[in-house]
């Protein structure tokens, strides 16, 4: 196809598994790049797409990019993720500055916008199980306030015609990411990882999941400032997740001897506020809290391809062994 095509964070886990897909059916497709990008993370791509090398935080030198260039679809999916050692200006400029710019972009030249925001704009645990539009935002850490304040701007341009699209990913498993789901799994594989005495729901998201979301919005023709909240079919229930995890590498099930009192989790989550430290609040929150979020209309809307997490993880834990026998 010709649809001319820009797309943003294509060295991220999402970015690139989108792209992978969309250089199979359009060949007019430009990729914004930090500078200094490692080549083994764009290597695929090379000869394939454009390169614009553009740093997000560089509000100036997008600016004059993008008055210089239209597109007729922009997937925006580049973002300084939480966690990062970086100023809360550098957060501000890369995921809402950038947003607007490239919003402004899309609506001066009646382009689809198709948004990569996040579940975590319900913060790291949401308010309302299961979380829905309607569930109240919470600004509980940085790069959570960036994402509800870009939404906030989509949806106000989105008022002066612009055509956008929000998707909001829960966590995302697959090959080749090193988030949370392989850490959860590296620390079974360790029998390092303690689980609560009580279950725990929580609801991840499949990266293929994720990829036909993007690819369906680009095919479809949307009501403006629609939003979707993305993740697997249904939630699974932790302990459930970890079995199926050891299983997968030691053909047995995990030992409930790993299963403490939930009170310590708490406690290590006041002592991480203590320290005000956003990484470890969360660490301790993911695996001590329930977080799930209603799907239905993603899955109806985009005609989802219907994923559970169990048995689909495995492709985590086939990863995981190749890695571990190197």
């Amino acid at each position: 196809m010709t649809s001319k095509i820009l797309i943003t964070g294509i060295s991220g886990f999402i970015g690139r598994n989108v792209l992978r897909h969309l250089i199979q059916n359009y060949d007019s497709i430009t990729a914004i790049i930090r500078p200094g990008t490692k080549h083994q993370r764009i290597e695929e791509f090379i000869n394939k797409v454009e390169f614009a090398e553009i740093d997000l935080t560089d509000i100036p030198t997008l600016k004059e990019y993008l008055d210089e260039n239209s597109f007729e679809i922009i997937i925006h999916i580049g973002a300084v993720r939480g966690g990062r050692k970086l100023s809360n200006y550098d957060y501000f400029d890369a995921n809402v500055n950038a947003t607007e710019q490239l919003v402004i972009n899309a609506r001066d030249n009646d382009s689809k916008f198709i948004y990569c925001s996040s579940v975590g704009v319900f913060g790291a645990i949401p308010l309302e199980l299961p979380a829905n539009n309607s569930t109240k935002r919470q600004e509980d850490n940085y790069y959570h306030f960036t994402k509800i304040r870009a939404e906030a701007i989509i949806q106000k341009y989105v008022l002066y015609g612009l055509k956008a699209a929000i998707i909001r990913p829960s966590i995302t498993y697959g090959t080749n990411d090193y988030g949370f789901p392989f850490t959860l799994t590296k620390l079974i594989d360790e029998k390092l990882l303690f689980l609560p005495n009580q279950d725990v729901i929580i609801h991840l998201a499949n990266i293929n999941v994720i990829t036909q979301s993007f690819l369906r919005l680009i095919e479809l023709d949307y009501q403006p400032g629609v939003c979707y909240n993305v993740a697997d079919s249904h939630p699974v229930e932790l302990h459930k997740l970890a079995e199926f995890i050891n299983n997968e590498l030691e053909r047995k099930p995990y030992s409930s001897k790993r299963d403490i009192d939930i009170k310590y989790f708490k406690k290590g989550e006041k002592i991480a506020k203590f320290f005000k430290s956003e990484l470890w609040i969360a660490r301790f929150q993911l695996i001590s809290r329930h977080w799930y979020y209603d799907v239905k209309n993603s899955y109806i809307d985009l005609s989802l391809k219907e994923t559970e997490t169990i048995p689909n993880f495995k492709i985590v834990t086939d990863w995981y062994k190749d890695l571990r026998s190197k």
